[in-house]
């Protein structure tokens, strides 16, 4: 199944669900509204619209996550890669890694991830 697209406002709303969940959706409306200053109708239209398209669960109140935020950054990912560089995820690491500045810490980071992915442990 692919995951559904989240657009940014919908993402800082799915930020305070995640951490949350389960949650009633009045109780998501007051974190809305003191985390991201929105008011009562802004958050029940994004719950409907985000229920509709599969990303949470609306039942008697209680709203739940249907994807993860794993599911939803690693699609975003994968659509930046795809849109700007033509799906190559060398030429995505070669201009994220040409503009940032990688501490050693990092370096090896990456490098343990890359010896993971080639020993098949990698996802």
């Amino acid at each position: 199944m692919e995951t559904p697209k989240v657009f940014e406002s919908e993402y800082r709303f799915c930020l305070i669900l995640w951490e949350h969940e389960p949650v009633r959706s009045s109780k998501l409306v007051e974190l809305c509204r003191d985390q991201l200053g929105w008011k009562p109708t802004t958050t029940y239209t994004v719950i409907k619209r985000l229920s509709e398209r599969g990303v949470l669960k609306n039942e008697d109140s209680m709203v739940t996550a249907l994807v993860t935020k794993d599911q939803v950054q690693a699609a975003e990912i994968d659509e930046l890669v795809e849109k700007k560089f033509g799906g190559s995820l060398p030429a995505f690491v070669a201009a994220f890694t040409k503009h940032k500045k990688m501490t050693e810490k990092e370096i090896d980071e990456v490098q343990r991830m890359i010896d993971c992915f080639r020993k098949g442990d990698g996802r």
